[in-house]
This record gives C-alpha cells, sequence and structure tokens, in this order.
C-alpha cells in the first residue's frame, strides 16, 4: 500500500527560502552588487576555494564579501554568461559564467571567461560556500 504521506517516496522538499538566498547571492554576484551578495551571507560564513593557484579559505561576511569584489568588482565590461542553482540531497549547488574585461590580477586586457561552480549550506544564510573554479581563461581573438 502506497503512504502518501511518506516522504520518502517523492523528492525532499525545499524550502523556497533556501532557493531565495541562493537567488539573492547570483543576484548581487551578477549584478556586482557586492552589498546584496553579503546579505545571502551568514555573518560567521565559511568559504572554501578551489582556485587555479590551489586552496583557499576565508571566513566572515566582509572576507567573502571582498574575495568576490577582488575577482569581479574592477573589471570594465561585465557579462553573465549563464547561471544555475539546483539542490544535491539538501545542498544548494550553483554555478555561473561570466565574460569580462579586463581580468584581475594583472593577466591581460583581452575578454576573459571565468567559470566557477559552488555548493552552499543555507539556514536562514548561507553558512559555508565550497567552490571550485576555472580561473580567469582569455579568450579567443578573431582573427
Amino acid at each position: 500500500m502506497l503512504n502518501t504521506n511518506d516522504t520518502a517516496c517523492g523528492p525532499p522538499v525545499v524550502e523556497p527560502a533556501r532557493w531565495s538566498i541562493a537567488g539573492t547571492f547570483l543576484e548581487g554576484l551578477t549584478t556586482r552588487d557586492y552589498r546584496r551578495l553579503a546579505t545571502s551571507l551568514d555573518k560567521g560564513v565559511r568559504f572554501r576555494a578551489l582556485l587555479p593557484s590551489g586552496p583557499s579559505e576565508w571566513h566572515g561576511r566582509a572576507e567573502a564579501t571582498d574575495v568576490f569584489r577582488s575577482w569581479f568588482g574592477d573589471a570594465d565590461r561585465f557579462e553573465l554568461v549563464d547561471a544555475t542553482v539546483g539542490e544535491i540531497v539538501g545542498r544548494l549547488q550553483m554555478t555561473w559564467r561570466i565574460r569580462l574585461q579586463p581580468a584581475p590580477f594583472d593577466i591581460g586586457d583581452g575578454w576573459h571567461i571565468i567559470e566557477q561552480h559552488a555548493f552552499a549550506e543555507i539556514t536562514e544564510k548561507i553558512e559555508a560556500l565550497d567552490l571550485i573554479c576555472s580561473g580567469f581563461r582569455a579568450e579567443p581573438t578573431s582573427r
């Protein structure tokens, strides 16, 4: 007999508030509104990233926000190519691809593309964020 009250029979229910927090984070990131991005982060957020230079870790809302600002804040031209939000058994997954010019860290003036994949632990805000990064990849120029 099928028990319609048994939550194990269907997909897990994801609270809309968790998706809304992810949406606020992505909106802040992709519009470079770092004040908005910060509102999605818990004051004690733990942010870990696997970058082309190796693993890094930051703690706290201000430090995490400053990292994103250092990556994207100074670009003269900034375009969102794609962004998605999903869920993996209770963890929210976010992916974004950005095209920008110039890239930070004096790696060239041409267009660069970066893709990042992140997994977030969210209760009322993002408490933990684990990210893997493609690095800023120079876009080939047309000849």
